[in-house]
């Protein structure tokens, strides 16, 4: 599939899966907005400015911004870069996100907090901004990562997986509402486990065998079929990586 000529803002694009997104992005020919918190090397590895440098590196066209997913003054700050920089925007991956998998009982509020603030808040920010940029192209492809645990109940509860069940919610209702504007509006999560900095960090130590595990490209394959997507394609759906047919 080709993007040539669209522009994509990825949140949460400093390292794991947002990363190795963005740079299938811009190899399908997409400018791409890298945006994270991560301006410095922090206690994990991976920086706006790395990713950005790589994707320019391979020939692709690539624009490190700052961008705290919490804040709204921030999220408009970075939208507003991304455009005066190339023009509009025609795609969103968001992606920024924290993990916690602890039983409720012994999750401190701020965690849960935290987990709501990015995972939840954080999409619909940066949703909300895009969109009249989309909208103004003519339409486009919003693209939110979710996981798999939203279905697990046998397997309990945790704020990370209630997050990410609330922007389900938002984001199949906001495919009906973009639908009139050419607005593809879809879910992706892994079908098995990307085993990325942010998870190694955040997984409670647990232990995943080897058949769960999934190359983070799968993940990119299936973000850049759902990026060429508009209201007259795939729309309103929640996908899983590997079992996205394209």
């Amino acid at each position: 599939m080709t993007l040539h000529g669209k522009v994509a803002f990825v949140a949460g694009a400093s390292r794991g899966i947002g990363a190795t997104v963005a740079a299938a992005l811009a190899r399908a020919g997409a400018s791409v907005a890298v945006a994270a918190r991560s301006e410095q090397e922090g206690k994990l590895p991976g920086t706006i400015g790395s990713v950005a440098q790589g994707i320019s590196a391979a020939g692709g066209r690539a624009l490190p911004v700052a961008c705290d997913v919490t804040s709204e003054e921030s999220v408009n700050a970075a939208v507003a870069e991304t455009v005066a920089e190339f023009g509009g925007i025609d795609i969103l991956v968001a992606n920024a996100g924290v993990l916690w998998l602890g039983p409720i009982e012994t999750t401190p509020l701020k965690r849960w907090q935290l987990c709501l603030d990015v995972n939840t808040t954080g999409v619909f920010l940066v949703t909300k901004a895009v969109i009249p940029h989309v909208r103004a192209r003519g339409g486009g492809s919003l693209i939110a990562v979710t996981t798999t645990g939203v279905n697990m109940t046998d397997h309990g509860a945790n704020a990370y997986w209630v997050s990410k069940a609330a922007v389900e919610r938002l984001y199949l209702g906001l495919a009906a509402d973009l639908k009139p504007d050419n607005i593809a509006v879809n879910c992706l999560s892994p079908s098995r486990v990307v085993l990325t900095e942010g998870w190694q960090a955040g997984g409670a130590g647990m232990q995943i065998p080897p058949e769960m595990v999934e190359p983070p490209e799968a993940m990119a394959d299936a973000a850049v079929f759902l990026a060429g997507q508009d209201a007259s394609g795939i729309t309103g759906t929640i996908q899983r990586s590997e079992a996205l047919t394209f």
